[in-house]
């Protein structure tokens, strides 16, 4: 970052898998200039894309189908629409994520190029930024000068260090804006189908199935919540009754709008 420019947060400090400066020499340059630990994690990405796909998806059909069912008695015409909400809204939410994560994309790849350039036509502005960053994470003297030309003499690592540590931006993969509009795609049409079970398997009887939609759908927003704790932090409990809550409440709005303003069949 050119001298003058706002300074950013730097952010916390590193895991300690990453930064063990307290070892010595060449043990902690290897250390600080590592990958990173090779324990296999969630990808943050792909979770928030099921949730997002997944969650939209059963909510927005569930309003569907409870508003419709409070106006009409057709099944056809509830079927119609809720198919139609289906695909139109899988298509959206895909198209949506895609070009969101695009555009990340497009911003890392625009920021990675303006931190080259500045860390040929102003690296000692550069170098600073290194050293401002180790010395808010507790680094001092000899070491915190050892650890900055350390980084600085490695054009790779110090730019990636710049990138994450820095600008905290994560790196966007070429491929990634099409495995998000994969992932959000199907996962709403996932969702999308939950809240329609009930009413395949009850024939006519829309207020049964509309029972047992509510019924379905709730278990299922509550287990998408609880399984987002158990992989995330929070309360599992709560985390699947809040998801539950939202989504019932998005599906009792749609029942009152079609009970309102729907017509009731003569």
């Amino acid at each position: 970052m050119a001298q003058g420019e706002e300074t950013r947060d730097h952010g916390p400090e590193p895991a300690t898998g990453t930064l063990l400066a307290h070892q010595s020499g060449s043990r902690e340059e290897g250390s600080i200039l590592s990958k990173g630990s090779t324990e296999p994690h969630a990808r943050s990405s792909f979770l928030s894309n099921f949730i997002l796909g997944s969650q939209d998806g059963l909510v927005n059909v569930l309003g569907i189908l409870l508003g419709l069912t409070a106006a009409t008695s057709d099944v056809r015409l509830i079927y119609v629409a809720a198919f139609a909400a289906l695909g139109a809204e899988s298509i959206s939410m895909g198209a949506v994520a895609y070009t969101s994560t695009l555009a990340r994309r497009k911003q890392y790849l625009k920021e990675v190029s303006r931190e080259e350039i500045e860390m040929r036509e102003v690296p000692q502005t550069e170098k600073k930024e290194v050293r401002e960053i180790f010395q808010r994470w507790g680094y001092e003297g000899e070491e915190l000068e050892r650890l900055t030309d350390l980084i600085s003499s490695r054009p790779k690592a110090w730019l990636e260090f710049m990138m994450s540590h820095e600008l905290q931006l994560e790196t966007v993969d070429e491929s990634e804006p099409r495995r998000s509009f994969l992932v959000v795609l199907s996962s709403t049409i996932f969702g999308s189908v939950i809240p329609l079970i009930p009413y395949f398997l009850v024939g006519k009887d829309v207020l049964l199935g509309a029972i047992g939609s509510v019924v379905v759908s709730g278990v299922v927003l509550f287990i998408i919540g609880y399984f987002e704790a158990r992989t995330t932090v929070g309360s599992l409990w709560r985390s699947g009754l809040q998801m539950a809550l939202i989504g019932l409440a998005a599906g009792l709005a749609g029942f009152l709008i079609g009970h309102f303003i729907g017509a009731a069949p003569a």
